[in-house]
This record gives structure tokens, C-alpha cells and sequence, in this order.
């Protein structure tokens, strides 16, 4: 449940960007959001693999 959410969240601040029209912030934060929506699901998939 816990990786969901954080996956989702990392989806969100992906997209931050296109929402407050900061483009000073947008390659951080696209980056920062990318790597943080695959790390948490794949980290989802393997912890839910067994069920």
C-alpha cells in the first residue's frame, strides 16, 4: 500500500512541473519523480510477486 502511494507520488511530481510553469525546477523534479515512480513499483512488484 505504502509503495503505492509513493509510486503515484513520484507520478505527481513528475508532472509538477506542467502544473506551477516553473522551468528552473522542471529537470530536477521530472528526474527526481521518474526515478522515484520506478524504484517504488518495482519495489512493489517484487514484494507482491508471492501473493
Amino acid at each position: 500500500m505504502l509503495l503505492t502511494v509513493l509510486m503515484y507520488a513520484g507520478v505527481a511530481l513528475f508532472l509538477l512541473p506542467y502544473i506551477i510553469e516553473k522551468a528552473s525546477l522542471a529537470p530536477i523534479l521530472m528526474l527526481v519523480g521518474a526515478l522515484m515512480a520506478v524504484a517504488c513499483g518495482l519495489l512493489r512488484c517484487y514484494f507482491t510477486e508471492g501473493e
